[in-house]
């Protein structure tokens, strides 16, 4: 079987393809493709592929623009950090997913439930489209942190960002003050809202105030100076850049 990916994250994209490696040996990876141009370019000059794995939300859109531009034949398992309550409507319309980061059971049911499907479901994507629209969605307004013997309950407004080290999440406030998290960064980065904080790095998750001063940096990144941050080096990925100017735009 010729399975193609499409994934813009690369450590998302490293991890499905090892787990595909490892428990579908005998299947033959084609590809992985990280824009909506570059799949709709793909897809209009090869044969069709036997199994398709698909990131929702890519770098230049929802990969839903694909399958408008172009037709394609192959059974689609989409993957997607949304909620559960969007998945069990996937599972209604007979769609298959992957909730990231991928289990490898999940990866192992949905392979094997498309290699016994005789024909490949019809893909609503008008309803599918609906269901990922922005919906109402409240936020933490306050983060609660141990200090010592001492539980302190920290707003938002007084971080500044957080930030992953050796496993552990950090709150680190204004006033330069670091506090330990239970949480992973991914988790808080839920928790949050995206208008104020964003994403830098895998290690960093920022407040748009604490943003102090940015930098043009080789191979058409940005390298980024937080408020009270030692860490020189804070760099965004030439993929995000864009996400990233926009959020600052706002």
């Amino acid at each position: 079987m010729k399975i193609l990916i499409i994934e813009d994250e690369k450590p998302a994209a490293n991890r499905l393809i090892r787990l595909l490696q490892e428990y579908f040996p005998e299947d033959q990876l084609i590809g992985n493709l990280d824009t909506i141009s570059s799949a709709v370019r793909w897809l209009s000059e090869n044969s069709s592929p036997d199994l398709l794995f698909c990131d929702i939300q890519l770098a230049d859109g929802l990969s839903f623009e694909i399958f408008k531009k172009v037709q394609v034949k192959a059974p689609v398992i989409f993957t997607t950090a949304y909620d559960q309550y969007a998945i069990q409507a996937f599972q209604v319309n007979a769609i298959d997913y992957l909730l990231k980061p991928i289990d490898p059971k999940d990866l192992d049911r949905a392979v094997e439930k498309f290699k016994s499907r005789k024909t490949q479901p019809n893909l609503d994507l008008e309803l599918i489209k609906s269901l990922l629209q922005p919906q109402e969605k409240s936020f933490k307004s306050r983060f609660l942190v141990r200090f010592g013997e001492k539980i302190q309950s920290i707003p938002v407004e007084e971080i500044a960002f957080f930030f992953s080290e050796e496993r552990v999440t950090f709150l680190q406030t204004d006033a330069g003050k670091k506090f330990v998290l239970d949480s992973t960064l991914e988790q808080v980065e839920n928790q949050v809202d995206p208008e104020v904080f964003f994403r830098i790095n895998r290690k960093y998750l920022s407040r748009i105030e604490a943003v102090e001063e940015v930098f043009s940096y080789s191979n058409s990144r940005l390298k980024v100076k937080l408020h009270h941050c030692p860490d020189q080096d804070i760099l965004i990925s030439r993929e995000k850049v864009a996400e990233f100017k926009a959020w600052l735009d706002r």
